[in-house]
């Protein structure tokens, strides 16, 4: 082993060591400063105001007692935690902040490797951008979804039924009385989201990039399996650390490949796109949208999971779990990317049994032949913009109709259920102004509520487009992340009410049908314009100045690549 990186703070004799040595004599035993043991920060994104992640602490000293018991310091760092059902005006507007935050504690502190402790959809990216740019010995926790809650009988999915039961309330199915009464059943347990929602997704992402022990992604919150792989993940830092393993060692291309077919195998979260093109970027690795659509294609929907499905995550766990499903398909992932342990991620995926194949499906009987993340293209998108198939109404992946366009979320929110409004089934909504830069932060709010006058009809699905983000745990035909977004000067900023939308799934095309002298010639409506208010000052102020587009992951143009583990100058 060579010498840790902490022997930086604390080796030597001279005025500023011992300052770093003397103030953290506090209970630690005394070969803690030899330079023979390494010094383990545990980043905690636990928060009582990010109530998916409120866990991470008893999570935390698990971690902790797997670090001592192989030789190690461990050291609790709190950092920036984002609750994605709490912050306004949008989780994703902090990701970047929350990694750089991050990345610059891993750097300044003298620790020789981390822990990474998440769980609510923004905090595993971020966490791993940030470790991306340190590159020093990481390994992911995983925070675990809650168990299932019911409603009158009836199992409850995280978000999913949310969206669910709010239309059948504008619908006129269930009364707001009801409503409420199943928000008190919903959160049954600590953990996060209990379908395959940004926060289960970017664990599976965690997993198949390596990042994680082997059979950790989707173990549930309150399963005490999971505090034993936290405590294993304690050890297996410490080992990291002797061998130097690094993130830029493990997450490849090939591993990110490997995230790509596993997320489609699961019916992953849309998100996860716009999140491994950030990570992909801290990294240097040449990931692009035409990777998501070539590697995802022909991958089959092997989890019968909402919101593609009908089971939920608890129900994943107790068919096999990840390993299993992946298993079934091991064939597809690269033997060349290797894992937190050295060993390549597919040497995991032999041995495992399935236990239901309802929940976890085979195969020969998938519930989607072809579930990957579509990337479309075409007049509307010229960089790209994305669909999940598994969870659209397949009639609508090819359609055509006339658009009912809304520069703003007040604007919908203002005219969505007006019973005046000129909308029929095949209408296509479409809302502008949600981009990076435009909201700013690029909201999900992409799955927009259906008009109530369609609601009335018993129609739940229409074709919707946006140049911003959905919930994992939404579903519909929507297209999303459409690029240049409408405030960055995108032909989406252009489209009239009444515009013929083509929308073309199975021939990855997004068009507006018009010629490109007519396209050429529009200016934005006034209000859309009046929409994209730059903010004044503060973060929001440097983000909309920096951010790059969805197309390749909405990092800011400064942060992308690496920055490494050195510091130069001494603190005193």
């Amino acid at each position: 082993m060579s010498e840790l990186r902490s022997a930086g703070w604390y080796g030597g004799n001279d005025r500023n060591s011992f300052i770093h040595r003397a103030w953290m004599r506090r209970g630690l035993p005394e070969d803690a400063f030899d330079g023979t043991k390494p010094h383990i920060a545990i980043a905690n994104t636990a928060s009582d105001l990010t109530p998916c992640n409120a866990h991470l602490n008893e999570v935390s000293e698990h971690v902790q007692k797997g670090i001592w018991e192989a030789g190690g310091i461990p050291h609790n760092l709190p950092v920036v935690s984002l609750g994605e059902t709490q912050v306004k005006p949008t989780a994703m507007l902090w990701r970047n902040m929350a990694a750089m935050a991050i990345e610059e504690m891993l750097r300044a502190n003298p620790i020789d490797g981390v822990v990474l402790l998440g769980g609510c959809d923004k905090t595993i990216p971020a966490l791993l951008m940030a470790a991306a740019s340190v590159n020093i010995p990481a390994i992911v926790v995983p925070g675990g979804p809650m168990i299932t809650g019911t409603f009158r009988g009836e199992p409850l999915g995280c978000g999913t039924d949310v969206w669910r039961l709010s239309e059948e309330v504008r619908s006129g199915k269930l009364s707001n009385k009801q409503f409420i009464e199943s928000e008190a059943s919903m959160i049954r347990s600590k953990g996060h989201c209990n379908t395959m929602g940004t926060a289960s997704t970017m664990a599976v992402v965690a997993e198949a990039l390596g990042m994680t022990i082997p059979g950790f992604a989707g173990t549930p919150a309150p399963d005490a399996r999971l505090l034993s792989l936290s405590h294993e993940t304690g050890r297996q830092i410490v080992e990291m650390i002797h061998a130097d393993r690094r993130p830029s060692q493990i997450m490849v291309k090939e591993s990110f490949i490997n995230a790509i077919i596993a997320v489609a195998a699961v019916g992953g979260s849309s998100n996860s796109v716009v999140h491994l093109l950030a990570i992909a970027g801290r990294l240097g690795v040449d990931l692009t949208l035409e990777d998501f659509d070539r590697a995802g294609r022909d991958i089959p929907l092997l989890a019968n999971l909402a919101p593609s499905g009908k089971f939920l995550m608890d129900d994943l766990y107790r068919a096999g779990g990840l390993l299993a499903l992946l298993g079934q398909i091991s064939e597809k992932f690269s033997t060349v990317s290797i894992t937190v342990t050295g060993k390549p991620f597919a040497d995991y995926l032999t041995g495992h049994d399935v236990f239901d194949d309802a929940v976890i499906k085979s195969p020969a009987a998938p519930l989607m032949e072809h579930a990957g993340i579509a990337v479309l293209k075409g007049n509307l998108a010229p960089n790209g913009a994305i669909i999940k198939p598994s969870a659209a109404t397949p009639e609508l992946l090819t359609h055509r109709g006339p658009a009912l366009v809304f520069d703003s979320v007040e604007d919908l929110n203002a005219r969505i259920d007006d019973p005046n409004l000129d909308v029929t089934p095949q209408t296509v909504l479409i809302l502008r102004g949600c981009g990076p830069r435009g909201y700013p932060g690029m909201p999900e709010v992409g799955n927009m509520p259906l008009p109530k006058k369609i609601l009335e009809l018993g129609v739940r699905d229409m074709v919707r487009i946006s140049d911003g983000r959905m919930s994992g745990t939404a579903y519909g035909t929507i297209v999303l992340h459409v690029s240049p977004e409408a405030a960055a000067g995108g032909p989406l900023a252009l489209v009239k009410t009444g515009d013929i939308i083509i929308l073309d799934v199975p021939n990855r095309t997004l068009n507006i049908d018009i010629s490109a002298a007519e396209l050429a010639s529009r200016t934005p409506s006034v209000a859309s314009v009046a929409a994209y208010a730059s903010p004044e000052r503060g973060w929001a102020k440097l983000y909309v100045e920096h951010v790059q587009g969805a197309d390749t992951g909405a990092d800011l143009d400064f942060l992308i690549g690496s920055s490494g583990d050195k510091v130069s100058r001494e603190s005193h």
